[in-house]
């Protein structure tokens, strides 16, 4: 039997390479806003970082994020990001105990 090929994304970050579904998917919609993507399948230009609260750090202190989605972010969207990204590393501790 065939093995499944499993897709790879780099986190923009770390750089460290992982499988699509272990990273989370901050998109750029058509319209210009930005969000988390956790389900990976909305329209618009993605970028990919760890469920780690310091590699959303270190993409937005290093303007990471920005480069890759070609957009300038505000404050406001990188404090939603903070606050969405809690709650999804929460919810993927408590799905493992």
């Amino acid at each position: 039997m065939k093995k499944k090929k499993i897709p790879l994304r780099k986190c923009v970050a770390c750089n460290e390479h992982r499988p699509k579904k272990e990273l989370i998917r901050i998109v750029k919609t058509k319209e210009g806003i930005v969000e988390m993507d956790l389900t990976g399948r909305l329209n618009g230009r993605g970028a990919y970082i760890c469920p780690d609260m310091e590699c959303l750090e270190n993409a937005i202190k290093s303007k990471k994020i920005s480069r890759s989605l070609e957009l300038d972010i505000e404050n406001d969207v990188y404090e939603k990001l903070r606050e969405t990204l809690r709650e999804e590393i929460d919810k993927r501790e408590n799905t493992f105990k």
